[in-house]
């Protein structure tokens, strides 16, 4: 206690009368309520604009013509792959399929997020397929990772999953506690970045078969998703190797997965690692968490074909469901928007943001940078 601080018994007050109590507690739901309108008005208010502008709307044309030229992309692939033969222009072909694998990736992404079909069933069904026997990934591992604790807590300490420790770390705390190898390793983990990119494909098939034998989906499709992971993982192993011959099958299939890896890892990674990292304890409302804690890459549409919309994540996280089309027709809404509500709108370019991860990630495991030390946290709006 403050020495100069003096304790006082407060005099016993009269209970009040009924009538009196039930104006208190009208006045305290009425506070309630009006603090859980501030909490949400600015998003409400932004949301009203996007719903008048149309651009919530599904694009049942565009959706047909993605799928109609990933059919032509994989006839494509195909015809290469047997064409070709037992040469080494095969791994071209490898390039070409691994770019498809990731395109297709976007689409089941898109899906996952109901903005192909109305329907959730059909969304599901159709991520579920696309999903594990085009590209070895588990719909319902992915579906619980991304959209329950990635997108619901972006950079959040202990629930994104995106940032949990593993062969990186993200927060100083982690860092500190690795010793060894380990230890070394976390102090130069930047630059080991991109380089690890290439097996971030592998990753993806490992945790997938991995997260399907344990059970750990949010679809009650186990068996459904275990066949056609498993046609895909082993099936087109065999078709390269058949193809091609042993040697150049194998080189075919780690230049695939490495392809794969560098091109998904390299779509998500941008966009919002580097980013604030709040405690898991604080709330914060719903236009700050999503504005504040994702990053834009520059580039307008070809860098939107690229990335597959993921180049405008900001507008991405603010309207999951929107068409990813459409997300490049948002964004002037967006960031005047938060112009107006003195919000800061991050975007930058694609090897700029490559730049701010590896400085970032050396920082954290050196165990020097605090991701709750931000100015940019000043403008959370948390309750």
């Amino acid at each position: 206690m403050n020495p100069t601080e003096v304790r006082s018994t407060p005099l016993p007050t009269p209970a009040p009368d009924p009538a009196t109590r039930t104006e208190v507690l009208e006045r305290r739901r009425a506070s309630r309520g009006t603090k859980q309108q501030e909490f949400t008005s600015d998003f409400s208010a932004l949301m009203a604009q996007v719903k008048e502008a149309g651009l919530l709307a599904r694009r049942p044309g565009w959706n047909l013509l993605r799928f109609c030229l990933l059919g032509l992309g994989y006839a494509a692939a195909l015809t290469m792959l047997f064409l070709i033969g037992q040469s080494w222009w095969q791994l071209a072909t490898a390039v070409v399929f691994g770019a498809l694998f990731t395109q297709t990736a976007y689409v089941a992404h898109d899906a996952a997020h109901r903005q192909i079909f109305s329907s959730r069933k059909a969304g599901e069904w159709v991520s579920t397929v696309i999903g594990n026997l085009f590209i070895g990934l588990s719909y319902g591992w992915w579906l619980k990772k991304h959209n329950a604790l990635h997108h619901a807590n972006p950079n959040k300490a202990g629930v994104d999953g995106d940032i949990a420790p593993g062969a990186l770390v993200f927060v100083a705390e982690d860092a500190r506690e690795r010793a060894g190898f380990a230890k070394w390793f976390a102090a130069r983990q930047g630059w080991f970045f991109l380089p690890l990119l290439t097996l971030a494909g592998l990753q993806l098939h490992v945790n997938s078969v991995a997260a399907i034998i344990r059970g750990q989906s949010s679809i009650k499709r186990r068996w459904v998703e275990g066949v056609l992971i498993a046609i895909r993982l082993l099936g087109f192993p065999v078709l390269a190797i058949w193809a091609a011959g042993p040697l150049i099958g194998c080189v075919f299939l780690i230049v695939q997965v490495a392809v794969f890896g560098v091109h998904m890892g390299g779509s998500f990674a941008p966009n919002h690692k580097g980013q604030p990292i709040v405690p898991k304890d604080v709330k914060i409302d719903f236009l700050r968490r999503q504005t504040l804690m994702s990053r834009n890459i520059s580039g307008g549409r070809p860098m939107g074909f690229l990335m597959g919309g993921l180049n405008y994540q900001i507008e991405h996280h603010l309207f999951p469901s929107m068409p990813s089309v459409n997300l490049h027709k948002v964004q002037p809404m967006v960031r005047e928007y938060c112009r107006q509500k003195d919000i800061a709108y991050t975007e930058t370019t694609l090897l700029e943001s490559y730049r701010i991860i590896i400085r970032y990630l050396n920082r954290v495991g050196l165990g020097e940078a605090d991701p709750f030390d931000c100015p940019i946290t000043a403008q959370f709006r948390s309750r």
